[in-house]
């Protein structure tokens, strides 16, 4: 699956590279999934049922109109850096479909969970404190609202599955392997579920 092809058909622009360097050493740079991959995630792990998509460090929004083009699922995309978020605005006005897609520039440990929340992307955004304090604020939502809540990790960081694995409830899911040349352990996808407790 071609990007700039995908990209055309949604009638946005999410590809390119990041200009500059974040101010803080917790944000990290803006890199795009393929859309290749992120076919290869929904077809082995539909979004299925209602509730929110959430991807943290969301770019121009690539995964949220993607996910809606596919499911129709509503989303929200978190995004830091100011230049990517009014990048992801005007991908908004141009998108090709009605979509129920909303884009933050705020930080991701200051996004507060909507009760609506169910599934969570993170392509290695920022550091690990960052993470964890984003899985306590989910955990605690889920807590509060009991729901089914699913983590999804690419090219997921070792320190980031050790935290979930170790020091919370999430309990894996899913791991989807990519077809890439050369074998890199961390060339996937991990869906960390949350159980609902009774």
């Amino acid at each position: 699956m071609d990007d700039h092809r995908m990209d055309r058909k949604l009638n946005i622009h999410t590809g390119g590279e990041q200009m500059g360097f974040h101010a803080s050493l917790h944000e990290h740079r803006f890199e795009v999934t393929p859309y290749a991959w992120l076919d290869r995630l929904f077809k082995a792990h539909p979004l299925k049922g209602t509730g929110r998509l959430v991807d943290f460090g969301s770019g121009k929004g690539r995964l949220n109109f993607f996910a809606h083009h596919l499911f129709g699922t509503p989303s929200a995309g978190v995004e830091v850096d100011p230049s990517l978020h009014k990048a992801s605005l005007r991908n908004l006005q141009r998108y090709r479909g009605k979509a129920d897609i909303e884009f933050i520039n705020a930080y991701a440990q200051d996004y507060e969970i909507d009760p609506q929340d169910r599934w969570f992307y993170f392509f290695n955004p920022f550091s690990d404190p960052v993470f964890m304090s984003v899985v306590d604020r989910i955990q605690k939502s889920a807590a509060d609202h009991p729901r089914e809540v699913e983590v999804i990790l690419f090219y997921p960081a070792v320190e980031y599955t050790d935290f979930l694995e170790r020091r919370t409830a999430f309990e894996l899911a899913e791991d989807i392997e990519l077809p890439v040349e050369e074998k890199d352990p961390r060339e996937r996808f991990l869906v960390y579920r949350l159980p609902i407790w009774d």
